[in-house]
């Protein structure tokens, strides 16, 4: 049984900079790909950030330089690092296994 959590979410100023966690319990996580993806209100569900078994990422372009993936298989934990954060990147944040397990998400909020 796969159980993904999310944590880390919050409020912040614009400019500012949050780190997102994701813990991923079950036997997969070595060999599985990681996302983030994220939800804004009235919006579809958008991935941000993708990480592979070997390290290999892809980043949305309105995120690149701005925020990092990240995954440390000994402790099944994958990372989200996010850097001069801007309204437009308040959503609910999620982490997934292979796109098939997901975490309850996060919510991260942009605002003055």
């Amino acid at each position: 049984q796969v159980q993904i959590l999310e944590s880390g979410g919050g409020l912040v100023q614009p400019g500012g900079s949050l780190r997102l966690s994701c813990s991923a319990s079950g036997r997969l996580f070595d060999i599985s790909r990681m996302y983030w993806y994220r939800q804004a209100p009235g919006k579809s569900r958008e991935l941000v950030a993708d990480i592979g078994t070997e390290g290999g990422t892809n980043y949305k372009d309105s995120v690149k330089g701005r925020f990092t993936i990240s995954r440390d298989n000994a402790k099944d934990m994958v990372y989200l690092d996010m850097h001069n954060l801007q309204p437009e990147d308040t959503a609910v944040y999620y982490c997934s296994l292979r796109k098939l397990y997901w975490g309850q998400g996060t919510q991260v909020t942009v605002s003055s």
